[in-house]
Protein backbone atom coordinates (compact mmCIF):
# COMPACT_ATOMS: atom_id res chain seq x y z
CA UNK A 1 0.00 0.00 0.00
CA UNK A 2 1.21 3.52 -0.81
CA UNK A 3 3.01 5.12 2.16
CA UNK A 4 0.83 8.26 2.05
CA UNK A 5 -2.37 6.19 1.99
CA UNK A 6 -1.16 4.20 4.98
CA UNK A 7 -0.37 7.44 6.82
CA UNK A 8 -3.80 8.86 5.96
CA UNK A 9 -5.62 5.75 7.24
CA UNK A 10 -3.49 5.77 10.39
CA UNK A 11 -4.25 9.45 11.03
CA UNK A 12 -7.96 9.01 10.35
CA UNK A 13 -8.40 6.05 12.72
CA UNK A 14 -6.20 7.58 15.43
CA UNK A 15 -7.92 10.97 15.34
CA UNK A 16 -11.39 9.43 15.35
CA UNK A 17 -10.52 7.37 18.41
CA UNK A 18 -9.22 10.46 20.23
CA UNK A 19 -12.15 12.75 19.37
CA UNK A 20 -14.93 10.23 20.08
CA UNK A 21 -15.01 10.23 23.93
CA UNK A 22 -17.42 12.56 25.75
CA UNK A 23 -15.81 15.90 26.60
CA UNK A 24 -16.53 19.58 27.15
CA UNK A 25 -15.87 20.46 23.52
CA UNK A 26 -18.15 17.73 22.15
CA UNK A 27 -20.99 18.51 24.56
CA UNK A 28 -20.86 22.22 23.73
CA UNK A 29 -21.07 21.62 19.97
CA UNK A 30 -23.88 19.10 20.45
CA UNK A 31 -25.85 21.51 22.67
CA UNK A 32 -25.47 24.42 20.27
CA UNK A 33 -26.76 22.23 17.45
CA UNK A 34 -29.72 21.20 19.61
CA UNK A 35 -30.57 24.69 20.87
CA UNK A 36 -30.44 26.53 17.54
CA UNK A 37 -33.45 26.25 15.25
CA UNK A 38 -31.18 26.16 12.20
CA UNK A 39 -27.82 24.37 11.96
CA UNK A 40 -26.44 27.38 10.08
CA UNK A 41 -26.71 29.41 13.30
CA UNK A 42 -24.42 26.93 15.05
CA UNK A 43 -21.68 27.25 12.41
CA UNK A 44 -19.57 29.73 14.45
CA UNK A 45 -19.13 27.09 17.15
CA UNK A 46 -18.53 24.28 14.64
CA UNK A 47 -15.99 26.22 12.59
CA UNK A 48 -14.16 27.60 15.63
CA UNK A 49 -13.78 24.17 17.23
CA UNK A 50 -12.57 22.67 13.94
CA UNK A 51 -10.13 25.54 13.29
CA UNK A 52 -8.72 25.25 16.83
CA UNK A 53 -8.20 21.52 16.35
CA UNK A 54 -6.56 22.23 13.00
CA UNK A 55 -4.14 24.66 14.64
CA UNK A 56 -3.32 22.28 17.50
CA UNK A 57 -2.78 19.33 15.15
CA UNK A 58 -0.61 21.39 12.81
CA UNK A 59 1.52 22.71 15.68
CA UNK A 60 1.87 19.21 17.11
CA UNK A 61 2.95 17.70 13.79
CA UNK A 62 5.57 20.39 13.10
CA UNK A 63 6.75 20.29 16.71
CA UNK A 64 6.02 23.91 17.65
CA UNK A 65 3.50 23.02 20.39
CA UNK A 66 6.16 21.06 22.29
CA UNK A 67 8.28 24.22 22.55
CA UNK A 68 5.36 26.49 23.56
CA UNK A 69 3.93 24.21 26.21
CA UNK A 70 7.41 23.32 27.36
CA UNK A 71 7.52 26.79 28.96
CA UNK A 72 6.40 26.41 32.58
CA UNK A 73 4.78 29.83 32.94
CA UNK A 74 2.87 29.75 29.65
CA UNK A 75 1.51 26.31 30.45
CA UNK A 76 0.60 27.28 34.03
CA UNK A 77 -1.22 30.49 33.02
CA UNK A 78 -3.19 28.80 30.24
CA UNK A 79 -4.18 25.81 32.35
CA UNK A 80 -5.01 28.01 35.35
CA UNK A 81 -7.32 30.19 33.27
CA UNK A 82 -8.86 27.10 31.73
CA UNK A 83 -9.54 25.65 35.18
CA UNK A 84 -11.36 28.77 36.42
CA UNK A 85 -13.33 28.97 33.17
CA UNK A 86 -14.47 25.34 33.43
CA UNK A 87 -15.45 25.67 37.10
CA UNK A 88 -17.60 28.72 36.37
CA UNK A 89 -19.24 27.30 33.23
CA UNK A 90 -19.88 24.01 35.03
CA UNK A 91 -21.82 25.88 37.73
CA UNK A 92 -23.80 27.90 35.17
CA UNK A 93 -24.56 24.83 33.06
CA UNK A 94 -25.62 22.70 36.04
CA UNK A 95 -28.22 25.30 36.99
CA UNK A 96 -29.49 25.79 33.44
CA UNK A 97 -33.20 25.27 32.82
CA UNK A 98 -33.94 24.80 29.09
CA UNK A 99 -36.61 27.20 27.89
CA UNK A 100 -36.65 29.33 31.04
CA UNK A 101 -34.32 32.10 30.07
CA UNK A 102 -31.17 30.79 31.70
CA UNK A 103 -28.08 31.94 29.81
CA UNK A 104 -26.40 28.52 29.57
CA UNK A 105 -29.56 26.89 28.26
CA UNK A 106 -30.00 29.37 25.43
CA UNK A 107 -28.40 29.28 21.99
CA UNK A 108 -25.28 31.42 22.10
CA UNK A 109 -24.89 34.38 19.71
CA UNK A 110 -22.03 34.07 17.15
CA UNK A 111 -19.44 35.99 19.18
CA UNK A 112 -20.07 34.01 22.34
CA UNK A 113 -20.01 30.74 20.38
CA UNK A 114 -16.57 31.61 19.02
CA UNK A 115 -15.21 32.62 22.45
CA UNK A 116 -16.56 29.56 24.25
CA UNK A 117 -15.60 27.08 21.51
CA UNK A 118 -12.07 28.49 21.41
CA UNK A 119 -11.79 28.31 25.20
CA UNK A 120 -12.92 24.69 25.53
CA UNK A 121 -10.70 23.74 22.58
CA UNK A 122 -7.44 25.54 23.39
CA UNK A 123 -7.62 25.43 27.20
CA UNK A 124 -8.65 21.80 27.35
CA UNK A 125 -5.81 19.69 28.85
CA UNK A 126 -7.11 16.57 27.11
CA UNK A 127 -6.87 18.30 23.73
CA UNK A 128 -3.29 19.33 24.47
CA UNK A 129 -2.33 15.84 25.61
CA UNK A 130 -4.05 14.23 22.60
CA UNK A 131 -2.41 16.51 20.05
CA UNK A 132 1.08 16.80 21.57
CA UNK A 133 1.38 13.45 23.28
CA UNK A 134 -0.40 11.23 20.77
CA UNK A 135 -0.82 12.86 17.35
CA UNK A 136 2.49 14.75 17.51
CA UNK A 137 4.40 11.66 18.61
CA UNK A 138 2.69 9.40 16.05
CA UNK A 139 3.54 11.84 13.25
CA UNK A 140 7.24 11.23 13.90
CA UNK A 141 6.85 7.94 12.02
CA UNK A 142 6.30 9.84 8.76
CA UNK A 143 8.15 12.31 6.59
CA UNK A 144 7.25 14.49 3.63
CA UNK A 145 4.03 13.48 1.86
CA UNK A 146 3.33 10.82 4.48
CA UNK A 147 3.38 13.37 7.31
CA UNK A 148 1.12 15.72 5.33
CA UNK A 149 -1.34 12.88 4.66
CA UNK A 150 -1.32 11.90 8.34
CA UNK A 151 -1.98 15.46 9.52
CA UNK A 152 -4.59 16.01 6.80
CA UNK A 153 -6.54 12.94 7.91
CA UNK A 154 -6.52 14.08 11.55
CA UNK A 155 -7.77 17.53 10.54
CA UNK A 156 -10.45 16.10 8.23
CA UNK A 157 -11.85 13.97 11.07
CA UNK A 158 -12.26 17.07 13.26
CA UNK A 159 -14.22 18.99 10.62
CA UNK A 160 -16.48 16.03 9.80
CA UNK A 161 -16.99 15.14 13.46
CA UNK A 162 -18.03 18.59 14.70
CA UNK A 163 -20.46 19.10 11.83
CA UNK A 164 -21.98 15.66 12.41
CA UNK A 165 -22.18 16.29 16.16
CA UNK A 166 -24.08 19.54 15.66
CA UNK A 167 -26.45 17.83 13.21
CA UNK A 168 -27.08 15.07 15.77
CA UNK A 169 -27.80 17.77 18.32
CA UNK A 170 -30.26 19.46 15.97
CA UNK A 171 -32.10 16.17 15.43
CA UNK A 172 -32.23 15.60 19.18
CA UNK A 173 -33.55 19.11 19.73
CA UNK A 174 -36.37 18.43 17.28
CA UNK A 175 -37.35 15.24 19.11
CA UNK A 176 -36.94 16.61 22.64
CA UNK A 177 -39.70 19.24 22.80
CA UNK A 178 -39.93 19.04 26.61
CA UNK A 179 -36.29 19.97 27.16
CA UNK A 180 -35.78 17.08 29.59
CA UNK A 181 -33.04 15.42 27.55
CA UNK A 182 -31.14 18.70 27.14
CA UNK A 183 -31.50 19.32 30.86
CA UNK A 184 -29.94 15.93 31.56
CA UNK A 185 -27.17 16.68 29.06
CA UNK A 186 -26.51 19.96 30.85
CA UNK A 187 -25.97 18.02 34.09
CA UNK A 188 -23.60 15.62 32.34
CA UNK A 189 -21.82 18.55 30.70
CA UNK A 190 -21.34 20.26 34.07
CA UNK A 191 -19.88 17.09 35.61
CA UNK A 192 -17.49 16.69 32.69
CA UNK A 193 -16.39 20.34 33.04
CA UNK A 194 -15.77 19.94 36.77
CA UNK A 195 -13.93 16.69 36.17
CA UNK A 196 -11.71 18.38 33.60
CA UNK A 197 -11.06 21.23 36.05
CA UNK A 198 -10.03 18.75 38.76
CA UNK A 199 -7.62 17.10 36.33
CA UNK A 200 -6.13 20.50 35.52
CA UNK A 201 -5.67 21.26 39.23
CA UNK A 202 -3.99 17.89 39.64
CA UNK A 203 -1.60 18.57 36.75
CA UNK A 204 -0.73 22.02 38.18
CA UNK A 205 -0.03 20.59 41.64
CA UNK A 206 2.30 17.97 40.17
CA UNK A 207 4.36 20.57 38.26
Amino acid sequence: MNHSITAFIHGFILSFGLILPLGVQNIFIFNQGALHKNIIRALPAIITAAVCDTVLITLAVVGVSVVVFGCFWIKTILLGFGCLFLLYMGWVTWNAKPGRGNEAAQPFPPGKQVLFAASVSLLNPHAIIDTIGVIGTSSLSYEGAGKIAFAGACILVSWIWFLGLALAGRATGELDRTGRLLSALNKVSALVMWGAAILIIGSLVKQ
